[in-house]
């Protein structure tokens, strides 16, 4: 009989062990081997992800952390961290790209030229003449720029464009003037250091040539009157005498 019953407890310690390391406590429930994958699934996430950059991560103010795409609520971030790796949050976020893919779909590029960059070699600075002016009318100042550009490229006209103090490099920036730069292949571009008062943009007042004859370039330029020194407009005729006191 205790021979009997030594096998019972026999075969009842295999089929309990069945399975497990020698030394260890048995073989792991189910339930056990799904906290030992969540705790696994935590530790990783937590080594790999950047909670702070998850767009579906909200803390309330209890404290709680939770997930905007699966509605759910958890304690901690280790919780949080471990529910974003289960299939729940992974099937939901595969299921919000593809409808968003849906919704936005990407249009296909459209073909753009390449422009190649030009490489002109330069061949120095243009010839160049400027003239100061006053109108007698108006006492506005003008500046006259002639730029001779007798090799420019065929085809090409001169530019011309009007540069702040500030976005120059060359000079310490002074707010009392500005530059007009004038460039053309293959010659290098110049620039003028001119007062930083407006240009007077009215009919007549501002006037650009380019001569194809003899390759000369000019602007003419006035300044608007500073305010308080009295219109830029002429003068207008006296008007009529006063009639005769009776």
């Amino acid at each position: 009989r205790s021979r009997g019953a030594r096998r019972l407890r026999w075969a009842a310690a295999m089929d309990r062990d069945f399975g497990s390391k020698p030394g260890s406590a048995g073989v792991a429930s189910h339930a056990a081997q799904a906290v030992d994958r969540k705790e696994r699934l935590r530790q990783l996430a937590m080594q790999t992800m950047d909670i702070s950059k998850d767009p579906y991560l909200l803390r309330n103010h209890l404290g709680s952390y939770e997930c905007k795409l699966c509605l759910t609520l958890h304690n901690n971030e280790g919780n949080y961290l471990a529910h974003t790796q289960g299939k729940r949050h992974q099937e939901n976020v595969g299921r919000r790209m593809a409808r968003e893919a849906r919704d936005n779909p990407v249009l296909p590029l459209a073909r753009t030229k390449k422009v190649a960059l030009r490489k002109t070699v330069k061949i120095g600075r243009p010839g160049y003449q400027v003239t100061k002016q006053m109108e007698q009318e108006t006492q506005q100042r003008s500046l006259l720029f002639e730029i001779e550009y007798p090799e420019i490229e065929e085809g090409l006209q001169p530019r011309h464009r009007f540069m702040s103090a500030y976005e120059q490099k060359v000079d310490a920036p002074d707010k009392d003037f500005q530059y007009v730069l004038f460039a053309a292949e293959p010659y290098e571009t110049i620039a003028f250091k001119v007062p930083n008062i407006e240009v007077d943009k009215s009919e007549g007042k501002f006037q650009t040539n380019w001569d194809k004859e003899a390759k000369t370039f000019s602007v003419q330029m006035f300044f608007k009157l500073p305010l308080g020194s009295g219109s830029s407009a002429p003068p207008r005729p006296p008007g009529p005498p006063p009639p005769p006191s009776e």
